[in-house]
Order: structure tokens, then C-alpha cells, then sequence
């Protein structure tokens, strides 16, 4: 559809702001559950939507057929009025007239499916190669998406980008007793950021089965440490959710917490979100409605900065939009999300972090975990026993749990070694899996309470 078409479907309604996003959608997914191969597709949509809002009120229609698109747009107004009673708040923001068109080298859209299964079923084997191993599920899935954006304002944006996760997982068995590792992994469309990584895989498979002979980590306190891939999922999921405004804006005691200059942490600690950062999987140009990306320091110095908004957030909470509205699809609107999350590094080599530790963890990967309010537990995918400075005996995967405030407060120690994990998604109000990434140092935390699993 043509700019012409999108212009004249916005003119002459009496509404505060009005916004049209058309998608078109290619994908593909295979999903092996052991020697089974459960899912191989690939599929192709294309639809839209409009949103529009008056005195406060919003209206949402969504669409496969972009016909007589003038009286969509009228509809959305329609549901608009009903609902609105109050006033608009909505940031301003220049509108934007731009093209953007990514395409990875070796990007996922021009490579075969058969060149996919192939990849799929390699680290499938490799995994149920391996003596003990039971089962394996090994997920993949890409998709390139063209959006075309116009609102009321004037702006005019097309986007079109690619996108590529896959998650393998190996269970190990000795009678009764089962025990898995994973690796995840995804690209910004790359297709060659997920092959040649059989060796991991296999090592994956190998962990499994030694975890079926680990020990169990005693319950207690400890100084932990957690690897880049744990700590970047602890900021993502412990912290980034309460950064995003509309989270902090509907709840009250959210908002006594979430007070911008309140110190959480020393002076090493700075925790960034930002679509700006370039080259992985959260990153764009312009969020779903058209605001320029950004990068915002969400804590700097150890002092709440910063917090993660649409316009209507912004608004609301008289601070600057970040450009964190985001749709999964076209079927949804757009909702605050993050996007890059992570730890900024700092001099510390990790045998430095642990070289005074007498008794503590060395908790890495992920296995999942829960969030409410302020208090969190994960399941690390593996742990380790630091014994006098040095990384010793392989443990049973531990399970951390704390309120996010006391610690990140006792974050005393943060790593030179930032690392990305690419692999995963965020899901929130029914929208998942979303693209992002999240990262970190490794870091050390004191007086964590650790529990075995």
C-alpha cells in the first residue's frame, strides 16, 4: 500500500493521534523432540492495524485485509470516544519519513529449508550421541518482518528486519534420576551466528550426564557468583520488568520504590537498556510508533536514572519517551518492552572476583525462575563450588532467591568480560516470545541465599 493510500485513510477524523502499522510476516520453526521431528513450517502473514486515541481513550482494530482502510480508521475512533472521558497524554515527537532495510550477511530469509533441517537435526544427534542421554528437544525458529508505519503526525516509516532463535536441551537419566543443560542461541538474522556450534552442543549433552553424579550444594547463604548468561537474565527478568513505565505507573507501590535518584547499588553499577546498541536481536531503528531508538541508563552509578516508556508513559510521568513501545505482531499494540538489557563491565578479571572467596557458588547458565513484585527465584543451569579463590567441584543446579533491591545493593564486585546472550525471548500482556537480548559481566553478590534443587 502506497503513502498516499495511508495518508488519506488518516485525514479528517476528529481524534488526538491516530497511527496505522501494516505487517508482512516469512518464518520458519522445527522443533525435534527426540528422534521425533514434531514441527516443521513455514509460514507467511500479512495484516495490520489501527490505533487511535481520544480524550484519553484508546480504540484498536486489527486486520488481515488493509480494504477500505478509511473506515477501519474510523472504527478505531469510534471505540475511542466511548472509552475516552478524559485527557490525552501522548510525548511529542518529530515525525519521521525514513526507509530502513536490514540484511544480514548470510541473513536466515535466503537460506533453504533444507539447509536448516540439516543444522536442526546435526545438533540433535549430537546430542542423543552421547551414552546416558535419554531425550533431546532442539528448537528453531526465524522470521523476517517488513512494517510499514503512518500516523496522524506525519510520519512515515517502513522497517523490515530478520530475526533467529534456537534453544537445544539434553536429558540425561541413570534410573529415577534425570537431570538437563541447555544452550541458547540467536542472531539478528545471521544465520551463521547458529552454526558450527556442535562441539557446544555435545558438551551440553556431556553436562547433563554429570550432573547426574553431582553433588548437592548445602542451603544457605553464600557469596555467588553468577556468569554473564545467568547475571543478564537476573537484570532482564529481576530488574528490567520494573524499569518499564507502565509496570510502575499502574502500581502504587511501585511507585514508592521505583523513585528516580534512589540509590540501589555502588558506584560500579550502571544497568543500561537501549534498541540503539547496535547488532542484536532487541535492536531497531525506530520502536512501533516511531519513535527513535535510544540507549538509556536505567541505573548509573548505582542511582535509578532512568526507567523505559511509550509516549503515553512519558506522558503520563512527565519524562522523556525512550522508544520502547513494542508489538510481537500486527494482531497486538504496542506495549513498553526492553530491549538490549545489561550490566555495563567494569576492570575485574573474573580470577580476581573470585580469588578471596573461601566458601561461595559459581552459578551459571539458566534454567527458569519466577518474579513477583521485588522478589525473585531462578534456577541456574549449573553451579560450582568455589573453595579458597579457586572454582572446584561440579554441583547439583542451585536455585537463587532474594529481593532484587538488598541485591543488587550487595553487588560488590562486576567483571571486564560483557557477554550477550542472543538466544530466548519476553513475554508480557500475551505478547512472547518478543525479541531481545540481555548480558552482563560476571559479577559477585554477597549474602545470597542459595538453595539446591
Amino acid at each position: 500500500m502506497n503513502r498516499d493510500t495511508l495518508a488519506e485513510a488518516l485525514k479528517g477524523h476528529k481524534a488526538d493521534y491516530i497511527e496505522i502499522r501494516l505487517e508482512e510476516r516469512r518464518a520458519t520453526g522445527i522443533r525435534y523432540r527426540g528422534r521425533e521431528l514434531e514441527d516443521v513450517s513455514q509460514p507467511a502473514s500479512s495484516g495490520g492495524n489501527v490505533r487511535a486515541l481520544v480524550n484519553g481513550g484508546w480504540g484498536f482494530v486489527s486486520f488481515n485485509d488493509p480494504g477500505d482502510l478509511t473506515e477501519k480508521v474510523k472504527l478505531a475512533v469510534r471505540q475511542a470516544r466511548l472509552v475516552g472521558h478524559n485527557t490525552s497524554h501522548f510525548a511529542p515527537v518529530p515525525p519521521a519519513q525514513d526507509l530502513v532495510q536490514e540484511l544480514e550477511y548470510n541473513d536466515a530469509s535466503v537460506v533453504g529449508l533444507a539447509e536448516k533441517m540439516r543444522l536442526v537435526q546435526q545438533y540433535n544427534e549430537t546430542i542423543l550421541a552421547v551414552p546416558k542421554v535419554e531425550s533431546s528437544v532442539v528448537v528453531y525458529g526465524d522470521r523476517r518482518r517488513k512494517v510499514t508505519f503512518a500516523s496522524s503526525e506525519g510520519s512515515h516509516i517502513e522497517q523490515t528486519h530478520s530475526d533467529i532463535s534456537m534453544r537445544v536441551t539434553a536429558m540425561a537419566r541413570d534410573g529415577g534420576d534425570v537431570q538437563q543443560a541447555g544452550l541458547s542461541m540467536g542472531s539478528r538474522g545471521n544465520f551463521g551466528q547458529v552454526q558450527g556450534m556442535k562441539r557446544e552442543v555435545e558438551e551440553i549433552a556431556r553436562r547433563a550426564v554429570e550432573l547426574i553424579s553431582a553433588p548437592r550444594a548445602r542451603s544457605g547463604e553464600y557469596t555467588v557468583v553468577l556468569d554473564p548468561i545467568l547475571a543478564g537474565v537476573f537484570t532482564h527478568e529481576a530488574f528490567g520488568h520494573l524499569s518499564e513505565a507502565d509496570f510502575t505507573y499502574e502500581n502504587d507501590r511501585m511507585k514508592e520504590l521505583m523513585v528516580l535518584g534512589r540509590r540501589f547499588g555502588g558506584r560500579q553499577l550502571n544497568i543500561v537498556d537501549g534498541a540503539a546498541v547496535p547488532n542484536l536481536r532487541g535492536s531497531y531503528k525506530y520502536d512501533d510508533e516511531g519513535v527513535p531508538a535510544s540507549k538509556t541508563y536505567l541505573i548509573r552509578e548505582g542511582v535509578l536514572t532512568g526507567r523505559l516508556h511509550s509516549r503515553e508513559t512519558a506522558a503520563r510521568m512527565g519524562e522523556p519517551p525512550t522508544g520502547n513501545a513494542r508489538a510481537i505482531d500486527y494482531q497486538h499494540p504496542p506495549i513498553v518492552r526492553m530491549t538490549n538489557t545489561y550490566i555495563e563491565p567494569q576492570a575485574m578479571t573474573f580470577k580476581e572476583m573470585i580469588s578471596d572467596i573461601k566458601e561461595g557458588i559459581y552459578a551459571r547458565n539458566w534454567y527458569g525462575g519466577t518474579t513477583s513484585m521485588e522478589m525473585f527465584t531462578f534456577s541456574a543451569g549449573e553451579a560450582y563450588a568455589i573453595r579458597n579463590g579457586k572454582v572446584a567441584e561440579l554441583l547439583r543446579p542451585v536455585v537463587l532467591t532474594g529481593n532484587v533491591f538488598t541485591t543488587l545493593q550487595n553487588i560488590d564486585a562486576i567483571g571486564n568480560d560483557l557477554d550477550m546472550n542472543q538466544g530466548g525471548g519476553c513475554g508480557k500482556g500475551g505478547q512472547s516470545p518478543l525479541p531481545v537480548s540481555n548480558g552482563s559481566p560476571h559479577i559477585r553478590i554477597r549474602n545470597c541465599l542459595v538453595g539446591g534443587v
